[in-house]
């Protein structure tokens, strides 16, 4: 159920072409519906304006598809996030219409492509192309959430003149997630070469000293540049929601 969707069932039944019963009958599992042991939360698009989203880390391919195709049933698209190469070729067989997202390790299932609901593109970067799998993973996300999405990847602070080529592109997007591992320094430079919000994903790439990303996430925290927040450790799914609502406002 989205806000669309209700509204224009309502006004269905004030114009008298939806009967009470009808409409009670497709609200009735409102706020969620258990299913698979999960309790399927068919209010979220509504209530926060972002429909939930499978978190497939954890899950059988067996709940994924029950929890999926219940989330069909209710009339919304399906996102699922970190998923194997043996679960998403497992669903992609069972869930009719499904995209594959490799690199992101998503899926889609959804009608056609999405509105576009975002008021200017949100631009997508990385340090590096290690850091691309949770670049990728915000990309689709957003995406998913009805954004023009722009990526430049590979671009990071040890060939610095590779993003300083890139200004118009900085300009001209209306939100930027930045990707990056090691030290994590290229959203303060980004940040300090736009007006635009910035959304830091810190990755978990690096050697040792690295601490399975908690210095680039130290290090975007301490950023000197006020115009970057952070996200946690190799969260590409939450940059992703997190740049789709401002790329609203």
């Amino acid at each position: 159920m989205t806000k669309d969707r209700l509204k224009k069932m309502l006004a269905n039944v004030a114009a008298g072409s939806v009967s009470v019963e009808e409409a009670f009958e497709r609200l009735r599992a409102l706020p969620y519906e258990t299913v698979a042991g999960a309790h399927v939360d068919h209010h979220r698009g509504i209530r926060q304006g972002v429909p939930e989203v499978i978190f497939g880390e954890g899950k059988t391919a067996e709940q994924i598809v029950t929890i999926a195709r219940s989330m069909r049933k209710a009339g919304t698209g399906v996102l699922i996030t970190r998923l194997s190469d043996e679960k998403m070729r497992a669903l992609r067989k069972r869930l009719r219409g499904s995209q594959a997202h490799p690199k992101a390790r998503c899926l889609v299932v959804r009608d056609g492509a999405p509105e576009i609901l975002g008021k200017g593109t949100v631009l997508v970067v990385t340090a590096g192309t290690s850091d691309i799998p949770v670049a990728e993973e915000a990309a689709v996300t957003a995406e998913f959430l009805g954004n023009r999405i722009d990526r430049l990847f590979d671009v990071g602070v040890a060939g610095i003149h590779r993003l300083l080529l890139q200004e118009e592109r900085l300009r001209g997007a209306r939100v930027i997630v930045v990707a990056a591992g090691m030290e994590g320094a290229l959203a303060s430079v980004v940040g300090g070469l736009t007006d635009k919000p910035v959304i830091a994903v810190p990755t978990s790439v690096g050697y040792g000293a690295a601490f399975g990303g908690v210095a680039a996430l130290l290090g975007m925290l301490n950023s000197c540049s006020p115009t970057v927040a952070v996200v946690n450790i190799d969260n590409g799914f939450g940059a992703g929601v997190l740049a789709s609502v401002i790329n609203r406002l």
